[in-house]
């Protein structure tokens, strides 16, 4: 008797049975080739899957102080000294 599945197709097409198993194919085929003969790509991937909260709030902070960064461009906030001011971010 026929019976109906759930699949899910990652960017390739390649049909996986979790949506965690296709967005784990994606990442591995972003990151392309890691170690030799592309043996640790898998493990790479799950540990981004894994930690994408945290990764997630790194890049936030990042673009943050870049984007203030721009702005005090922008503005012409001037500098004396070879060192730019240090800014600490919470």
């Amino acid at each position: 008797m026929a019976s109906e599945c759930t699949a899910y197709r990652d960017s390739k097409g390649g049909l996986h049975s979790s949506p965690e198993k296709a967005t784990l194919e994606d990442l591995a085929g972003v990151l392309g080739r890691v170690g030799d003969e592309g043996g640790m790509t898998g493990g790479v991937a799950r540990m981004i899957f894994d930690k994408r909260v945290e990764i997630e709030r790194v890049f936030a902070e990042h673009d943050a102080i870049v984007a203030r960064s721009a702005e005090a461009k922008a503005a012409g906030e001037k500098h004396e000294g070879g060192s730019p001011p240090i800014h600490v971010v919470k």
